[in-house]
């Protein structure tokens, strides 16, 4: 079958889309902020109650069996971990991005669960809870809520006479901090923007939450058992602040919602070594090219025959090689301008063993037929000395004289 330069184009160019497609689901992969080496483990994370345990731990801990039934339902959390992200908004509501791992041990960096979201308000009272239950776990019976947690709840706020309602949401600077959203209605709902900002100006630096920082749902700190009841270890892992509360909360976050506020890491560029190499292999190519045209030159009318009619059984013209060795090129010179590292030395590597294999073929079959007679057939039969008399006798040429 006749390969057109038409079709071969078309050909190439759908690979090409296909595989820039397939570079943007990667880079996509790869600029989700999930669990990494950067992101350690914070050993603050999770925690339980000691023989106190607080009225709320256990309402919760004998009101767990009931939820037995669903479908992702966790008993346990002590192998887990959680990965708070980003705070975005999506659909009009201010939410916290996170991920759950089973595997806490791992610190984040394997294939999370899933991604999901939850409102501010009640992502901080977890978070908060979180930090009480662990500060209770030490020792520490004083602990105290930050005043701006009050912020969790739609508050009122008047503001020149004129009736507002506050409320933690995310702040409109970064999608790594929070702010004191402002309001015009008691459902903290519709917002006051002025000037394209609705963030008060509340200090809350007290309320720093964890994001981008791997934390595992259950610490366990060493305990006298004099301290503890029967049921301490097993409350220790069935109730986790954090991690039960947001998973009771949580909404599903689907891939736009993963899009969103999303920090895309610039591409790596080309360093001093790499344009180094760069160099050498284009130059290399452009060698070999120098090389190969200048010995098809000195190649013989019957060696160009041949040379066509292999071309012509397998589909090509020579028009063709030339079109898919310049496209070739115009392939290369995109990907590399893209600052795709892997495909542009994959493709620059096989273009250069591609022309460095021609190359060596015409040098050998130049070098054989220099000292051969090439037969009907295309085959080269090698002349010794001795065939070079007989085929002079048998061209006619006059024997020595015998004495």
């Amino acid at each position: 079958m006749k390969i057109s330069t038409f079709h071969t184009i078309i050909f190439l160019s759908l690979l090409l889309c296909s595989l820039q497609i397939i570079h943007v689901h990667a880079e996509d992969a790869a600029d989700d902020d999930g669990g990494g080496g950067d992101d350690a483990v914070d050993d603050g994370g999770g925690g339980g109650d000691d023989d106190g345990g607080g009225g709320g731990n256990d309402g919760y801990y004998f009101l767990d069996d009931a939820n037995d039934e669903d479908d992702d339902y966790i008993k346990y959390w002590a192998e887990y971990a959680i990965l708070p992200k980003r705070c975005i908004v999506y659909n009009n509501v201010d939410v916290i991005v996170f991920a759950i791992f089973e595997h806490g041990y791992k610190q984040c960096t394997d294939q999370p669960m899933g991604h999901y979201t939850v409102t501010v308000p009640n992502f901080v009272d977890s978070y908060l809870d979180q930090v009480a239950s662990d500060a209770e776990d030490q020792g520490y019976d004083d602990y105290a809520a930050p005043e701006v947690a009050a912020y969790s709840e739609c508050t009122g706020l008047v503001i020149n006479n004129d009736q507002f309602y506050t409320q933690l949401g995310c702040s409109d600077d970064s999608t790594q901090s929070l702010a004191v959203n402002i309001y015009s209605d008691n459902t903290c709902e519709t917002r006051s923007i002025v000037d394209g900002y609705d963030d008060a100006n509340v200090d809350l630096s007290e309320l720093q939450l964890p994001f981008k920082q791997c934390k595992l749902c259950v610490v366990w700190i060493d305990k006298n058992d004099d301290e503890i009841d029967d049921l301490f270890y097993e409350k220790r892992r069935r109730y986790a602040p954090l991690c039960s509360q947001v998973w009771g909360y949580k909404d599903t976050c689907d891939r736009k919602c993963q899009k969103i506020g999303m920090e895309r890491r610039q591409k790596e560029g080309w360093n001093t070594s790499d344009k180094v190499l760069l160099f050498v292999l284009s130059f290399f190519g452009a060698g070999m090219v120098y090389a190969i045209l200048r010995k098809r030159q000195k190649m013989s009318n019957k060696d160009t025959l041949l040379e066509q009619a292999a071309m012509s059984a397998a589909g090509l013209q020579q028009t063709h090689v030339g079109g898919i060795f310049s496209l070739g090129l115009v392939i290369i010179t995109i990907f590399a301008s893209l600052r795709m590292k892997q495909i542009t030395w994959a493709m620059m590597l096989f273009l250069n063993l591609a022309l460095f294999s021609y190359l060596m073929k015409l040098t050998v079959d130049g070098g054989v037929e220099s000292d051969g007679i090439l037969n009907a057939d295309g085959t080269i039969t090698r002349i010794d000395s001795e065939d070079s008399s007989v085929g002079s006798q048998v061209s006619g040429a006059p024997l020595p004289a015998i004495s």
